[in-house]
């Protein structure tokens, strides 16, 4: 016998975990249905982003950033550190135990909002506007029913062609945040997000790391001034960014793998490497949903059809996150989310792509909110812009961390904030106060005249905001 639910959340991760809470806090009798699975077989909610990318990835760029720093940095500061050796098997262990905290927290909110957790994979059996049969196939098959069914499935790593991923010498990002012995060549496709902050890793920790990337340009959705600074900086670090680059055959042998290439200027090349991480996107996950079982609409890239408020094509079926349009990101999953449980219950549900704040966790860091420069020129919008840099910023000579800036972009007309633009430590946090401002439709003279702490980092975004009228005190 059928379970009924009024809300049916299929994925459990970041979009799906949170939408199902929201629900269950709006009233409504809510179910999450998740299948990841813990090393023992256990529940492990929390998605790609828990499991195998967001959270994890933290893990081993902050351990591996303090071992870089012990390496290099602290003798400095007045630190000496004789007979330094690498434990991989304890960083990776707590690079596993923080997961499984998340994934335990993620399961005792459940508990606590009154979220029933069905451990399985979810996929549409049948349904119409009166409700939707939902089977879990997991330790024991289950039936379900909920009147309105939020899709929250996620995405996956897209392969090469003729390069599948084994997740022993050809990596995607599970494989790549488990590799259990330095690589002394590592070879890295995508000089994207993942890419950087994995080649980042193993670059701290001893590897020669090679990056390929097919695009002309490094970093094209970011802001141009911010990119060059922070290609700079990532090569002077050691990692060897080659951009405009035509990968040919990837051949893997016992132990390495091949990969034949043509660089910008039309040269071939062979290289072997220990391991290759391949970063080149994700692609929609719904294999096994069923949605042509009840003619739930895909767009031509495979991704659920939904409209502004995550409608799909279906009466009571919506779809957020990796599986639907936008960018592929945790927390517009997590809006996405709230907006849909929200809009279930009648109310407004909020999400402005314009004020999503994207991040990239090297060192420095790379964070921005709004349009870019070359958007702006793109778009014939006269603007202001102002720079400050963290080498005039005195807590960041304090940290010993002056690299980067931020960069301010303002209307030239009204002064409303367009964007705000960051590289340097800490930015994916000092970026929160750009995003708040911009929800705000704030000018750059409402940053420049609000106080800031002395010493701070934010200081910097103060300093740039008044950069936009040509009056910064300290640069």
């Amino acid at each position: 016998m059928s379970k009924n639910f009024d809300v049916v959340v299929i994925g459990g991760g970041p979009g799906g975990y949170i939408a199902a809470i929201r629900a269950a806090q709006l009233g409504f009798s809510t179910a999450c249905v998740d299948e990841w699975k813990n090393e023992k077989g256990g529940p492990a909610p929390g998605g790609t982003c828990t499991n195998v990318g967001c959270i994890p990835s933290k893990a081993l760029l902050q351990s591996s950033e303090h071992y870089d720093h012990a390496s290099h940095a602290f003798a400095e500061h007045g630190i000496e550190v004789k007979g330094l050796s690498l434990n991989l098997a304890q960083m990776l262990g707590r690079k596993n135990t923080v997961v499984k905290q998340n994934n335990d927290g993620i399961l005792y909110l459940f508990k606590k909002n009154k979220v029933t957790f069905f451990h399985g994979r979810g996929a549409f059996v049948k349904g119409d506007a009166n409700g939707y049969e939902i089977k879990v196939s997991g330790a024991a098959e289950e039936s379900i029913t909920g009147k309105h069914i939020i899709v929250a499935t996620g995405s996956n790593a897209r392969a090469l062609p003729g390069a599948a991923f084994d997740e022993n010498l050809i990596l995607s990002n599970t494989g790549a945040l488990a590799i259990t012995e330095v690589p002394k060549k590592l070879g890295v496709i995508g000089a994207g997000v993942i890419g950087l902050e994995m080649g980042s890793v193993w670059r701290r920790l001893g590897s020669e790391v090679t990056v390929l990337e097919a695009l002309p340009t490094f970093l094209g959705a970011v802001d141009e001034q911010i990119a060059k600074e922070a290609h700079k900086l990532l090569v002077k670090q050691g990692l060897s960014i080659n951009l405009g680059v035509k990968i040919g055959d990837i051949k893997a042998g016992k132990k390495d793998v091949a990969v034949t290439y043509v660089d910008d200027k039309g040269t071939e090349h062979k290289a072997v490497f220990d391991k290759l991480i391949v970063s080149i996107g994700r692609t929609p996950n719904t294999t096994g949903l069923n949605a042509e079982t009840i003619g739930l609409k895909l767009d031509e890239r495979g991704f659920i059809a939904v409209d502004g408020d995550c409608k799909t094509n279906l009466p009571n079926v919506w779809a957020v996150g990796d599986v639907v349009r936008g960018p592929m990101l945790a927390h517009k999953a997590e809006e996405e989310g709230v907006a849909v449980a929200e809009r279930i219950a009648g109310q407004h549900g909020h999400v402005n792509f314009n004020t999503i704040p994207w991040v990239i966790y090297t060192s420095p860091e790379i964070a921005w909110v709004g349009k870019t420069e070359q958007q702006l020129k793109a778009d014939g919008i006269a603007y202001k812009a102002g720079t400050f840099p963290f080498l005039a910023n005195g807590r960041a000579r304090a940290l010993g961390d002056t690299s980067g800036m931020v960069k301010f972009l303002a209307d030239a007309k009204t002064d409303e904030i367009l964007g705000v633009h960051i590289v340097g430590p800490v930015a994916s946090e000092l970026i929160s106060e750009a995003v708040v401002a911009m929800e705000f439709r704030a000018s750059a003279e409402d940053i420049a005249r609000i106080c800031h702490a002395h010493p701070s980092l934010s200081e910097a975004t103060k300093e740039a905001a008044l950069a936009v009228d040509k009056r910064a005190l300290n640069f």
